[in-house]
């Protein structure tokens, strides 16, 4: 009897043999853990990279369908239903249009596999008992918001890495155009010679003169804010200029990279680009300090797709990647850079539809340098380093180094 009790023994486990099973089960969870989310990031950073190569040769596409690339700030201007303004009113009051304030990414829809979305923007549509007219409201209009093809989240647009979902968003997007290496005019643009009749003008207060003059000096990238450019503008080369860059959106936590901080005058912002600098928390660099004024909601990164404006879909290349966002206001100024939630950096999409992956480290050149204007010569080499080189289209800047 006892002989078959210690058998019955032999083949059992003590409570102290279970409790190391399970401490080296757990070890090696713990070691492999990282390993599962190092793999599962790098296949969320690949599938991100598949986007803006969709991206790229949707741009592509495009521009052997019409010889341009898609307007950056396109759409309708005042019908004559709305009733009769002077030019410069079309601007401010957008009637049954949306005053040109269309991203490029609207232009995109059907180079990307969104036919669908397409026909409703570019056709008249009832919805919610509203009529629309042909490609729909401003998306930054209170109207806007009833208008379902600017709410809607566009697959391609979208980062998997980036967790920001829903509202506030008003149809979210990772992927901004370039404006170059300078953010004078990138709301206002090229308005006075190409879309309505020229002559000086005050434009809410602020600005008396053609704008043009300043846009054209300063509007040194890919995209131009209400023009239509082409890889013939690209005097750079399509490989040296970046057509697009990543973004994050906001998650309501007051990330520098994607809530601005907010300065006013826009002199304060273009003489003195390092404002915004004492407003991060020293303790917490990449978050701003408590009590410090924000952009908020819907008014951060990447909050509307369909909108043009530089917080929602443009960025400079001033400052490296992942560095703090300063604005002026909503619409305006502001040092708008790339950010992404990967490591170490961003993508950015190239002229010629190339992807690369750059880094925080990329040279910059002088970050306290004003901003490219019409006080300096257009063509002027960039203040900004390699990183400015790569945002401007036709400086004829030689790019030699690694990036």
């Amino acid at each position: 009897m006892s002989k078959r009790v210690l058998e019955r023994r032999s083949f059992g486990f003590t409570l102290v043999e279970l409790l190391v099973v399970i401490a080296i089960i757990g070890v090696l969870v713990g070691l492999l853990l990282p390993a599962v989310q190092a793999a599962r990031e790098a296949a969320r950073r690949m599938s991100c990279s598949n986007n803006f190569k969709q991206l790229g040769l949707g741009l592509h596409n495009y521009h052997s369908a019409y010889n341009k690339l898609p307007m950056h700030g396109g759409g309708t201007l005042w019908g004559p239903t709305d009733g009769p303004l002077i030019n410069w009113q079309k601007w401010s009051n957008w009637g049954t249009t949306n005053g040109m304030n269309l991203s490029a990414h609207v232009g995109l829809m059907p180079f990307i596999e969104q036919q669908g979305l397409w026909e409703v923007i570019s056709n008249p549509s009832i919805i919610g008992g509203y009529n629309y007219q042909p490609m729909g409201p401003s998306p930054v209009a209170p109207n806007g918001d009833g208008y379902t093809p600017w709410l809607t989240s566009v697959g391609t647009l979208r980062c998997p890495s980036d967790p920001g979902q829903g509202l506030p968003g008003k149809g979210r997007t990772n992927y901004a155009v370039c404006s170059g290496d300078s953010f004078k005019y990138n709301y206002y643009g090229d308005r006075d010679i190409n879309l309505r009749a020229g002559g000086t003008h005050s434009y809410s207060g602020t600005y008396n003169g053609d704008l043009s003059v300043g846009a054209r000096a300063a509007q040194r990238g890919a995209f131009r804010a209400h023009q239509f450019t082409g890889f013939r503008d690209f005097l750079d080369g399509t490989s040296n200029t970046i057509a697009m860059g990543e973004i994050t959106t906001d998650l309501g936590d007051r990330d520098v990279r994607t809530t601005p901080s907010t300065r006013s005058p826009v002199t304060n912002l273009t003489y003195n680009m390092t404002i915004c600098d004492d407003d991060v928390d020293a303790e917490r660099p990449q978050f701003w300090k408590s009590g410090v004024t924000v952009l908020t909601g819907v008014d951060t990164r990447g909050m509307r797709w369909a909108a043009f404006g530089s917080l929602f879909t443009q960025f400079v290349t001033i400052r490296p990647p992942n560095s703090l966002v300063c604005a002026n206001n909503l619409n305006n100024s502001g040092i708008y850079g790339t950010s992404s939630r990967h490591q170490g950096g961003a993508h950015v999409l190239m002229g010629d539809g190339a992807v690369k992956f750059i880094t925080d480290s990329i040279e910059a050149g002088d970050r306290q340098a004003s901003p490219i204007d019409h006080n300096n010569t257009p063509g002027a080499k960039s203040p900004y380093g390699l990183w400015g080189s790569l945002g401007t289209a036709a400086s004829r800047e030689v790019i030699s180094d690694e990036f």
